[in-house]
């Protein structure tokens, strides 16, 4: 098999040079995506769904980003991530509806292996990360390869996701771990302890109303 087939299999991998023509394309697209004037939204919006491809959709990218290819990462409706956001999408990283990346949130889809020998021959490989609808994920998070967040889930500023995290959960730490369920009781703040005001509380149920027509 070519590195191209062993890498998409997620079967340890050397580079070479179509490999390496891959990232090469890509890399071209994130030097004009990152040279972009920050306020012309439709030029970002455009690059954004030049990298991503045909899933990008609404898809919406505030520069700086890195990743290694951009054809690995899948998006669902509404996808935004903020500055510095670094994707390692050497294995499949797919997102639902409605996520949201905070600045400096790094997820890597890529491994080396732990022993040195083996290390040190090049050898690398890739594992899928998948996140939910509905995810917030903190800034300064990090997701490691072949971690699946599910549904409706919060992930606390500066947490080391290392293992799975279930649906419904607000999750924090190093490595992180659930805190708590996320409930219906949630749903009336806007932070904790802070209710919605009268006008913005309307406002949100209009918008909802809106979306189930």
């Amino acid at each position: 098999m070519t590195p191209i087939e062993r890498r998409d299999l997620c079967l340890p991998y050397l580079a070479d040079e179509a490999l390496l023509d891959e990232h090469r394309a890509c890399r071209r697209i994130l030097n004009r995506l990152n040279a972009t004037d920050l306020a012309d939204f439709d030029a970002i919006q455009e690059i954004t769904q030049e990298l991503l491809g045909k899933t990008a959709g609404d898809a919406f990218i505030s520069p700086p980003f890195y990743c290694d290819y951009g054809f690995h990462i899948e998006v669902g409706k509404k996808f935004y991530a903020n500055y510095n956001c670094t994707i390692l999408d050497v294995a499949k990283v797919k997102f639902g509806d409605h996520c949201m990346l905070a600045p400096n949130v790094a997820i890597y889809a890529v491994g080396h292996p732990l022993h040195p020998d083996s290390r040190n021959t090049g050898y690398e490989y890739g594992a899928p990360v998948t996140v939910g609808d509905n995810v917030w994920i903190g800034g300064n998070s990090v997701i490691v390869p072949g971690v699946t967040i599910g549904n409706n889930v919060v992930i606390g500023a500066g947490s080391v996701v290392t293992k799975d995290i279930p649906d419904w959960t607000m999750a924090a730490g190093n490595p992180c771990r659930v805190i708590r369920a996320i409930t219906e009781a949630d749903r009336p703040y806007f932070r904790r302890n802070f209710p919605f005001d009268q006008e913005a509380w309307e406002d949100i149920q209009r918008i909802h109303r809106q979306e189930e027509k």
